[in-house]
């Protein structure tokens, strides 16, 4: 009779094992889809460009005439190639799943894919990128005009800490 509730046992461990895979795969595989509906794989795209710009602009510092042109694009496709080693999507999607698999359960990620798909979350993603650009030029025009304030603080804390002279005249 033992002998049958071992078997049991690892039949049973054997099934459950098999969901969690099952389940693990289809939580990856929602995770995976929200991914793409957030146009994820575009994430590093600011990042090409910026590298890009700098390539662009040492070019132009350099007075390199327009013959040597060839040479700028040469080193940006280098460019382009050691950040898709570093960034490419193929290599931040696994990464990507597991912060997001570990963040949100499959059934969360199947509500952010259903509002996604609607016509709010539609807009939402079409919108997102230009409000958040906005949302940091405003917080940082605001900032800007406390920085003299923290800065003086910052002086005037960094006094008050100093060391005095112990020397009394």
């Amino acid at each position: 009779m033992t002998k049958f509730r071992v078997l049991c046992t690892a039949v049973l461990l054997a099934c459950a094992s098999g969901q969690v895979l099952a389940d693990a795969a289809s939580h990856a595989a929602n995770a995976e889809r929200f991914l793409k509906l957030a146009h994820a794989d575009k994430l590093t795209v600011p990042v090409y460009a910026q590298v890009q710009q700098m390539f662009a602009q040492r070019f132009e510092q350099t007075k390199a005439p327009a013959a040597k042109k060839a040479t700028l694009e040469s080193y940006q496709a280098k460019a382009n190639a050691a950040l898709d080693k570093a960034v490419g999507w193929d290599k931040l999607r696994p990464d990507l799943v597991k912060l997001y698999t570990s963040n949100f359960s499959e059934s969360e990620l199947k509500d952010l894919i259903a509002f996604y798909e609607s016509p709010l979350g539609k807009k939402v993603l079409e919108k997102m990128p230009a409000l958040t650009q906005q949302s940091a030029q405003l917080t940082q025009s605001r900032l800007e005009s406390a920085v003299p304030e923290v800065n003086k603080l910052l002086s005037d804390m960094t006094g008050e800490l100093a060391p005095q002279d112990k020397k009394k005249p």
